[in-house]
Order: structure tokens, then sequence, then C-alpha cells
């Protein structure tokens, strides 16, 4: 645990020092407004990010997020088309996000197939059924009530709805797997399987229930993507599964399973979304921005790599001096 704070404290400092140094380029970007719009635009990639924490604590993946998000997007735009009312659509988002990953879950449970497995055909599957839904048609902001639209705008002592949403998520789920059994339980699962079965743990249930919160995290933030942004479409959120993942992995979540942080992974998407739009703002090319994300992601796996790796057994002790 002492090695997890030392890394979410070094993460912390990283983004400070690449705030500061944006800031000698463009000072307005300290400015309040700017950075409480940097963490607005962060909380989309703050919620998916916290969902696969949870999975990867289990020593499993979810690369269906982006997917989820697009369909449950589609669904609750479709749904204000036809005059639901917004109540209804947000937990209709929920609940079918989460009912998507119940079926990543499901599968990774009782057929035992590897959930990168499932989770990259799911993720074609969902794709597939929107286009299915719309036959490849948008849905625009004039399609849209003002209501749908207004929500993840509006903006509440100072921050977006949008942000208090990641605020919540992030309050919410430190409780979760700080101070309850299931939250211990995810950890057991990942840090040894087979030792969590003997202490009474359902592993396969226990990881289905971590598919089915990263899915109702994504359905969530679904309705938020599509409603700020004011379109939806097949392709929308297209890649971003693996932002996802990589926030997860630069906050220190072992991809074996069983060590990280809802605070690490909330830092490593705010690593993220400073790179995002710090770059643009001093001009620097969207191909390097990709280049600096890629390298800080292997950089993060080397650091993880450094510090999980346990020293050889001693065979030889040194001979004492006589």
């Amino acid at each position: 645990m002492s090695i997890l704070k030392q890394r979410e404290a070094l993460l912390a400092l990283a983004i400070l020092l690449l705030i500061g140094l944006v800031a000698t380029r463009f000072p307005a970007f300290v400015a309040p407004g700017s950075l409480v719009n940097v963490f607005n635009d962060t909380s989309p990639l703050i919620l998916l990010a916290i969902g696969q924490m949870i999975v990867i604590l289990t020593k499993c993946i979810d690369l269906s997020v982006a997917a989820n998000l697009a369909l449950c997007g589609m669904v609750a735009a479709l749904m204000n088309g036809a005059g639901v009312p917004l109540p209804l659509i947000l937990v209709a988002a929920i609940a079918l996000g989460a009912a998507l990953g119940a079926v990543n879950g499901l599968l990774v449970w009782k057929l035992g197939i590897p959930s990168i497995v499932v989770t990259l055909g799911t993720m074609t599957i969902y794709r597939g059924v929107i286009f299915l839904m719309t036959n490849g048609a948008w849905v625009n902001a004039h399609q849209m009530s003002d209501d749908f639209k207004a929500l993840p705008r509006a903006v509440i002592l100072g921050l977006p709805v949008m942000s208090w949403v990641a605020l919540a998520a992030i309050a919410l789920f430190t409780v979760l797997l700080t101070r309850t059994p299931l939250g211990r339980a995810f950890y057991a699962v990942g840090g040894n399987p087979h030792a969590a079965v003997y202490t009474g743990i359902n592993v396969g249930r226990t990881q289905c229930l971590a598919f089915m919160i990263s899915g109702g995290l994504a359905g969530l933030t679904g309705y938020l993507w599509v409603a700020r942004y004011a379109v939806a479409y097949v392709d929308i959120a297209d890649g971003f599964e693996l932002s996802v993942v990589a926030a997860c992995v630069i906050g220190g979540v072992a991809i074996a399973g069983g060590a990280g942080s809802i605070l690490g992974a909330v830092l490593g998407a705010l690593f993220l979304g400073v790179i995002n739009n710090a770059l643009p703002v001093v001009g620097i090319s969207p191909f390097w921005q990709m280049a600096i994300s890629g390298s800080a992601i292997v950089v993060a796996v080397a650091f993880n790599a450094a510090q999980s790796r346990t020293p050889g057994r001693i065979i030889l002790k040194p001979q004492e001096a006589r």
C-alpha cells in the first residue's frame, strides 16, 4: 500500500509539473475556469476508468466499455426522441449498461472464456446492434429535447453536472472498495483467486459484478456523452477503450489484478486529460499527442513491473567474517 501511495504522489506531482510547463507557454491554462473545463472534459474518462479499474482488480479486462457507451447513448437519444421522460432515460441507460456488462461477466464466469476474447467480441456486437437499430443514421442536436441536452451542462456551485457526477462516483466507489466486503472481495479475487475460494468468495460471481459495475458506469457515461455533445452515431467514442485502460495502467492499477486504487485510476485519467487539453493549446501536433500518451503508458508499465518485482530466492549466504 505504501508503494501505491508513493506512486499516486509521484503521478500527482507529474500532473502539477505538466500544468506548470504549459502555463509558461500559455498562462491562461491555469485559470480556474480553464482547469474546471479540463476536469469536466476528463469526467467521462474518469467514470469509465473507475469501472475498468474494478474489472482489472479481478484479473479481467473490459474492452467493450466504449461500445457499451455508444449503444447506451444511442438508446438514450432514441428514447428522448420518442418522448420518454429524462429520469426514465437515465435509469434505462444505467440498467442497459449494467445488463451489457452482465453479458460479459456471465460469459467469463459460466463458460470460462478469457475476458479479453469476450469483450473484443461484444465490442463488435454492440456497435453492430447500433447500426441495426439506426441503419447507420445519426441522431443530431435538433432531434434532441432541450432538457435532455441541458443536464450535463448545467452548472451547480461553479461545476457542471458532469463533473459532479464524476466526483460522486469517485466518493462512492472509494467507499465501496475500502469499506465494504464486496470491495475486499474484488482485491482478494485478483490477488489470489484460489485462496479467495477458501474464504467463501465466489470468484466468477465477483468478476460478473465487476463487469456489471463497469457496464453501469458506461451506460451513465453514454447518456452524458451524447447529451453534452448533442450527437449519437455508430462510431461514437471509437477507440476510447484504449484510453480507459491506459488511465488505469498509468494510475498504478496492476494489469495482473489485485492491486490499485480509485485515486490512482482518477489521477491516470487526469494525466491523460491534461495532455489532451494542454498539447493543442501549445501548438503540438495530434500525432505527437498520441506518441506522448503511448510513451506514458510504456513508462507506467515499466514502473509497475519494477515495483512489483520480488527479489529472487537467496540460496547461498555470504560466509560470516571469522
